[in-house]
C-alpha cells in the first residue's frame, strides 16, 4: 500500500509539472495574436495542431509502452515536452513557426498520459482504479489551469515571452521524477488478484453476473462504444479548455475594463474555472467506484452540455454572471474523464491495456483536433471582420456546437448499459 502511494504521489507530482505547457499558449493568445497578427481561424489551426501532434503519437506510444515499459516513454516523452516548450520562447516568429513549435510539442506531450495511466492500472486493482486514475487526470486539470493561472498575469507583467518560460520549465523538474523516482510495478505482480480479498474479487469479476465484463480479448462492442461516448467527451472539454481564456478576457473587456487588467483577470478566471474540475474528477472517479461509471458518466455529461448552450449567449452580462457558468461547466466538463480510461482498463487484459488506452486516446483526441477549429471558424463567421478573437462579441454559437457534439455521450451510454458485459459499469462496487 505504501508503495503504491509513493507512485501515484510521484505520477501527480509530474504530472502536474509536465502538462504545464499545454495551455500556456492560449493564456498568452492576446498577446501573441497582436504580435503576429493571428486571426480567430489562425489561432484554431494553432489549437488543432498541437491536438493533432497528441493523436499522432499517442497510437504509436500505447502500444510502444506495452513493449518496453510505460515508464521509459513517459519520461522521455516529459523530458521532450519541456525542450519543445522552451524552444517556443526563443523559436515563435509568426503563424507557421508557431504552429510547428506547437505541433512539436503536442507530439512530446501525447506519450505522457496514456503511459502514466498504464502504470497505475498495473499497481492499483480494478476497485481503486476509479479513483486513482480520477486522481491522475485531477493532477492533468491543474496543470491546464496552471499554464493559464501563471501564465496570464506573468505575460501582463513582463510580456508572453515570460509567461510562457515560467510554465516550461518546470517540465524539466518533471521529467527529472519520471526517470529517477518512479517504479514500474514488476511484471510478475501485475495481477488483479494479490491478496485472497483481491484473488476472490477477481473471481467475482469473471463469474458472478452482477459484476460480469467481457474476459481478456474476447469481444470488442464494450470498448467501442465507451470509445465512441469518450469521443463526445473529448469534442467538447478540449475546446472549451482552449477558448474559455480567450472568452473570459472577451467578457472582461466587455464590462470596459482595461486591456491590460482584463488579460490578467481573464487569464485568472479562467484558471478557477478549469482547477475546478481537478477535484470533479476525483470525486466523480470514487462515486464511478461506487454506484456504477455508466450513470456517473451520464449525469456529468448531462450537467456539463447544458450549460455550454447557456454560456456564449451571456457575453455582455455581468462579469460574476459568466463567471458563475463557467465555474459550473468547469466542474462537470471533466469530472467524468477518468471514468472512461478507468473503465476501459475492466474491459482488457494487461498485455494490451496501454494499446488499448492508447487507441482510446487517439479516437477521443482526434475529435479535439476538430472541435477548436471549428469553433474558431463559426466565431469568425459571426463576427465578421474579426481579427483578435479577444473582440467578439458573438459566441453564442460556438459553445452551443460544442454541447450538441457532448449529446453523443449519454446515447453512448445508453447503448453500452444494453450490453451484458456493462453491469460492473452499470452497478458499480458492490
Amino acid at each position: 500500500m505504501k508503495g503504491e502511494k509513493r507512485i501515484f504521489g510521484l505520477l501527480v507530482f509530474a504530472m502536474i509539472l509536465g502538462y504545464l505547457p499545454w495551455y500556456n499558449f492560449s493564456a498568452v493568445l492576446p498577446y501573441l495574436a497582436r504580435e503576429f497578427d493571428l486571426t480567430s481561424s489562425q489561432t484554431g489551426y494553432i489549437l488543432s495542431a498541437f491536438q493533432t501532434g497528441y493523436v499522432v503519437v499517442v497510437l504509436i506510444t500505447g502500444k510502444l509502452a506495452d513493449i518496453i515499459g510505460p515508464k521509459k516513454v513517459a519520461a522521455w516523452a516529459t523530458l521532450l515536452t519541456a525542450v519543445s516548450a522552451t524552444l517556443f520562447v526563443w523559436l515563435a516568429q509568426g503563424f507557421t513557426s508557431i504552429l510547428l513549435l506547437r505541433l512539436l510539442t503536442g507530439l512530446s506531450a501525447g506519450a505522457i498520459y496514456v503511459p502514466g495511466m498504464a502504470i497505475l492500472a498495473n499497481w492499483f486493482p480494478p476497485g481503486r482504479r476509479g479513483r486513482v486514475i480520477g486522481g491522475y487526470t485531477a493532477a492533468l486539470t491543474l496543470a491546464y489551469a496552471g499554464g493559464y493561472f501563471v501564465a496570464a498575469p506573468l505575460a501582463s507583467t513582463y510580456g508572453w515571452k515570460t509567461g510562457m518560460m515560467a510554465t516550461s520549465l518546470p517540465a524539466f523538474l518533471a521529467a527529472w521524477v519520471m526517470f529517477t523516482l518512479v517504479e514500474e510495478k514488476p511484471a510478475a505482480d501485475q495481477q488483479i488478484a494479490t491478496t485472497p480479498k483481491e484473488k476472490e474479487t477477481k473471481e467475482t469479476l469473471q463469474m458472478n453476473t452482477n459484476r460480469a465484463i467481457p474476459s481478456p480479448g474476447g469481444g470488442y462492442k464494450g470498448p467501442a462504444i465507451i470509445t465512441l461516448g469518450y469521443m463526445g467527451h473529448m469534442w467538447e472539454l478540449y475546446a472549451f479548455w482552449g477558448w474559455i481564456g480567450p472568452f473570459m478576457v472577451a467578457s472582461a473587456l466587455a464590462t470596459g475594463m482595461p486591456q491590460m487588467e482584463a488579460v490578467a483577470l481573464g487569464g485568472r478566471l479562467a484558471a478557477m474555472i478549469i482547477m475546478l474540475g481537478a477535484p470533479a474528477v476525483y470525486l466523480f472517479g470514487i462515486v464511478a467506484d461506487k454506484i456504477g461509471r455508466i450513470k456517473t458518466i451520464t449525469v456529468c455529461a448531462f450537467f456539463s452540455l447544458v450549460g455550454q448552450f447557456i454560456l456564449g449567449n451571456l457575453y455582455g452580462k455581468p462579469l460574476s454572471l459568466v463567471t458563475i457558468v463557467g465555474l459550473w461547466i468547469g466542474f462537470w466538463v471533466v469530472a467524468d474523464s477518468g471514468i472512461f480510461k478507468a473503465g476501459l482498463t475492466e474491459m482488457t487484459d494487461v498485455s494490451i491495456r496501454a494499446t488499448a488506452l492508447g487507441v482510446q486516446s487517439a479516437f477521443g483526441y482526434f475529435m479535439t483536433i476538430l472541435s477548436p477549429t471549428i469553433f474558431g471558424k463559426l466565431l469568425e463567421v459571426i463576427n465578421p471582420g474579426l481579427t483578435d478573437p479577444t473582440m467578439a462579441v458573438h459566441w453564442g454559437l460556438p459553445f452551443a456546437m460544442l454541447g450538441a457534439g457532448a449529446l453523443l455521450v449519454p446515447i453512448a451510454m445508453m447503448l453500452l448499459n444494453r450490453l451484458p458485459q456493462a453491469v460492473l459499469m452499470a452497478e458499480g462496487k458492490k
